[in-house]
C-alpha cells in the first residue's frame, strides 16, 4: 500500500511505515496536481501538514484514498466532515506539537519584553556606529516573572503553554468555551512536579486582567480578537497567535499598535498566509516567525511516529 506524505514526514514515521510494508512517497506534488498523482500511483493515504488542502474535489476523484492525515492539530485545509461521509478515515496528531509551539510562544514573548526582534534588525546596521544609542534604546525591558499570562483557548497548547508560564513564576489565568477546569502538571527536571488547578473564566476578564495575551483557538468565522477586545486590554499589554491566521483583525492590531494601546505583538500566523500582509512584516513593534510552531525535530518525529501507530492500527491486517 501506498503512501504520500506530501508535506513531508520524519525519518522515524516513515521508517515505521516502511517497517510495516507501506511505501513511502516523499515527492511534494503542486496543489493542481495531487488528484493526478493519487490517481496515476494508486495511493492509499495522504499525509499533509498545512500546505497542502485536501477538498472535496480530490476526496471525490480519488477512489483509492482510504486514510487522509494531518501532521499536527488543526485540519482547516481539509474537508473532514465531507470526508468521512465519504468513509475515510481522517487523523491527526493534536498532542504531538504541544510543547514545540509553546516554547515558541515564549520565544516570541522573551523577544518583545527585551525588544529583541527590534534589536536584530538595527544591530546589524546600526551595532558599531550607535551602540550607545542602540543601547539605549533597549533598557527598558520587563520580566515575564510575576506578570499575568492570559491564555485563550485551554486545550493541549494552551495548557503547555501554561505550565511553562508557572514555571516562570507567572500568574496563569485562560478561557475556553468548552474547558471548566484543567490540572496543569509542572514537570522538573529531577522527576519531581507540582499540579496547578486552573479554573477558567471569562474572556472578558482575560483581556482586562492579562499583561500578555496567547491565542490557541481553532480557525473560525470571525475574529477573536478585533477593535473591541483590544480597547478592552489592558494599556501597554502584548499579544501573541501562533494558532491559526485569522483570528486576529491584523488592521486592528496594528492601530493598536502604532497607538501604543499594545506594546508588541509576537505572530506566527497570519491572515494571508503564505502572503502575509507587508505592513504586518514590516511594522517594527512585531516579531515574526513563518508557521513553525510545530517545526522542530522532537516534534516531527512525534508527529511521524503517531501517524505510523495510527494508520498501521487502521490498515495493517490489509498489508498483510
Amino acid at each position: 500500500m501506498k503512501i504520500l506524505a506530501n508535506d513531508g514526514i520524519s525519518k522515524a514515521g516513515a521508517k515505521a511505515l516502511e517497517n510495516a510494508g507501506f511505501e513511502v512517497i516523499t515527492t511534494k506534488v503542486a496543489q493542481e496536481q495531487v488528484a493526478n498523482f493519487i490517481n496515476a500511483h494508486k495511493v492509499d493515504v495522504i499525509l499533509v501538514r498545512s500546505a497542502t488542502k485536501v477538498r472535496k474535489e480530490i476526496i471525490d476523484n480519488c477512489p483509492s484514498l482510504k486514510i487522509i492525515g494531518r501532521g499536527g492539530v488543526g485540519m482547516d485545509n481539509i474537508d473532514v466532515d465531507y470526508a468521512r461521509s465519504k468513509g475515510l478515515h481522517v487523523i491527526n496528531t493534536p498532542a504531538s506539537s504541544s510543547e514545540s509551539v509553546a516554547e515558541l510562544v515564549f520565544a516570541h514573548l522573551f523577544s518583545g519584553v527585551r525588544f529583541l526582534y527590534d534589536s536584530n534588525r538595527n544591530m546589524p546596521l546600526e551595532g558599531d556606529s550607535n551602540f550607545e544609542g542602540l543601547k539605549k534604546a533597549y533598557a527598558n525591558g520587563i520580566e515575564l516573572r510575576g506578570k499575568t499570562l492570559g491564555i485563550i483557548g485551554f486545550g493541549r497548547i494552551g495548557r503547555a503553554v501554561a505550565k511553562i508560564g508557572l514555571g516562570l513564576g507567572m500568574r496563569v489565568i485562560a478561557s475556553d468555551k468548552f474547558v471548566g477546569s484543567a490540572e496543569i502538571k509542572v514537570d522538573f527536571y529531577n522527576g519531581q512536579f507540582i499540579n496547578v488547578d486552573i479554573v477558567t473564566e471569562p474572556m472578558e476578564d482575560i483581556l482586562r486582567d492579562s499583561d500578555f495575551i496567547s491565542l490557541h483557538v481553532p480557525a473560525q468565522d470571525g475574529y477573536v480578537i478585533g477593535a473591541p477586545e483590544f480597547e478592552a486590554m489592558k494599556d501597554g499589554s502584548a499579544i501573541v497567535n501562533a494558532s491559526r491566521g485569522g483570528v486576529i483583525d491584523e488592521v486592528a492590531l496594528l492601530e493598536a499598535l502604532e497607538s501604543g494601546k499594545i506594546a508588541f505583538a509576537g505572530l506566527d500566523v497570519f491572515e494571508n498566509e503564505p502572503t502575509p500582509a507587508i505592513q504586518v512584516l514590516m511594522h517594527p513593534k512585531v516579531s515574526l516567525t513563518p508557521h513553525i510552531g510545530a517545526a522542530t525535530n522532537e516534534a516531527q518525529d512525534r508527529i511521524g511516529t503517531e501517524l505510523a501507530e495510527q494508520i498501521i492500527g487502521l490498515l495493517k491486517p490489509e498489508v498483510n
